[in-house]
Parts: C-alpha cells; sequence; structure tokens
C-alpha cells in the first residue's frame, strides 16, 4: 500500500471509528508501529488530525481563526447562547470567556439584567455596552490575537483577585476522556485559572469540538459541573458525560 493510499485508509478510520489506535493499525496493514506513528505525525502537521498517546483522534475544527470561526455551527452556538444567558442570576459575578458561543452568551442576556461580567475578551466587553446594570470589568494581559482575550502574567495576576460564581468557558475540544482542551499553551492556563476561581464551570460546547482533542489540557472533566451541548447531540455522546454526574444541558 502507498503512503498516500495508507493515509486516506487512516482517515476513513477516524471518520468511522472516532479514533486511531496505531497498534491495531499497524497489524491490520501488516505494517510497524513506526510507520504508522510517522503518518500520523506527517497529517498532524497538515491539520488533519490530533495525535495523543497510542494513536489519534480528530482535530477540532475550532482551530481556526476568529473570524472563520464565527461561521461555523452558527445555529448551535446561538441557542447554546441563550441557554447559558438563561444560567446568568441578578447579583451573580460570572466569569465569561472569549469566542464566538460566548459572543452568543452576550447577547442572549436581558438588557435590564443587573450582574457582574469579569472577562479578558475586549469583544465580550463591546458587546455589553448595551446592558447598562451589567458591570464590567475587564482582566489586562497580553493580546492573543486568534482568541481576541488577553493571556500571560497580568491575566493570571488579575484573576487571583476575584471569586466568581461561575465561568462559562468556550473550548476548542471536549472528550470523555481527555477532557477540555485548546491549542495555545497561555490560553489554557488562563482558562484553568479562571476555572479555578470560579465556584462552577460551565463548558459551552458547540457539536464540532466534540470528541475531538487539541494540544494544550485545561482540566478534566472532574473540574466542571455543567456543559450546555446542541439539542441535536446523540445519547451514544451524551452518554460518558452523565455516567460521570455532569449536569448537560440541551440547546
Amino acid at each position: 500500500m502507498l503512503t498516500s493510499q495508507r493515509k486516506n485508509y487512516l482517515m476513513d478510520v477516524l471518520k468511522r471509528d472516532g479514533q486511531i489506535v496505531a497498534t491495531k493499525l499497524s497489524a491490520e496493514l501488516g505494517v510497524s508501529e513506526d510507520t504508522i506513528r510517522r503518518d500520523l505525525r506527517e497529517m498532524a502537521k497538515e491539520g488533519l488530525l490530533q495525535r495523543v498517546h497510542g494513536g489519534a483522534l480528530p482535530a477540532s475544527p475550532a482551530m481556526g481563526d476568529f473570524a472563520a470561526r464565527q461561521h461555523i455551527a452558527s445555529n448551535d452556538k446561538a441557542a447554546i447562547g441563550r441557554a447559558a444567558a438563561a444560567m446568568v442570576q441578578p447579583g451573580q459575578v460570572v466569569f465569561v470567556d472569549g469566542g464566538t458561543t460566548c459572543a452568543q452568551l452576550v447577547r442572549a442576556l436581558p438588557r435590564q439584567l443587573s450582574a457582574t461580567v469579569v472577562t479578558h475578551s475586549p469583544s465580550i466587553a463591546i458587546e455589553l455596552m448595551e446592558h447598562p446594570n451589567i458591570e464590567v470589568i475587564m482582566l489586562g494581559g497580553r493580546l492573543f490575537r486568534h482568541s481576541i482575550v488577553g493571556v500571560g502574567a497580568a491575566t493570571l495576576e488579575a484573576i487571583a483577585q476575584i471569586r466568581a460564581d461561575t465561568y462559562f468557558m468556550g473550548v476548542t475540544s471536549l472528550h470523555p476522556e481527555l477532557g477540555l482542551s485548546t491549542g495555545d499553551y497561555e490560553e489554557a492556563c488562563v482558562k484553568r485559572a479562571l476555572c479555578k476561581a470560579a465556584a462552577e464551570t460551565i463548558v459551552l460546547a458547540s457539536s464540532e469540538k466534540l470528541a475531538t482533542a487539541s494540544p494544550y489540557r485545561i482540566v478534566g472533566l472532574a473540574e466542571i459541573s455543567g456543559i450546555v451541548l446542541p439539542a441535536q447531540t446523540p445519547d451514544e455522546v451524551l452518554r460518558p458525560y452523565r455516567d460521570r454526574g455532569i449536569a448537560l444541558t440541551l440547546a
């Protein structure tokens, strides 16, 4: 089998099974595990998959830039945003992440809601300009242009001074075994700090992020309280999260 044929087969397996197990594929194809691992390295460089220990998982389409992500699963994101916005209670202090799904959350907040939103995203802050009773606290830091959020030491120091009721987290990838991950190391550090500084963390996960992996781990599933997902998410996808006692909201 030619290298190109083998890689096409690996992609077919990934689409069919949702994962690649290197030992299984090497035996099936009659090639060494080193050959499979080399193929996976090359395919990962092309953005076709995400390598993990023992094989590979689908790469998240949410690794694209902010402008491109606005057009992915836009209806799902709007519904998820509305469901998450309904969780915000008057008087609460909430962390709101950057990203396209969290933008839908703040757009759906009632115009007269009285609450405090803490964010490291300039775009989220601007979305709240028309909410006269929402106090907006911006966290400083170096602007990470890919996600339009602050990152770095200044952001982490500011987070350490706040205790929020809820953190609404946007992610690049959500997987029942590997937990939550994203595509940038510093962004992962900021998300992890926000999670630790909130009484509960609610993850906003549109369909393209499910059962995928990204390079940098944020936290495991034990660190989150709930997930808001699209209403049409299959039961077999939901089951691992329900089994772990995570509250699921279908939007």
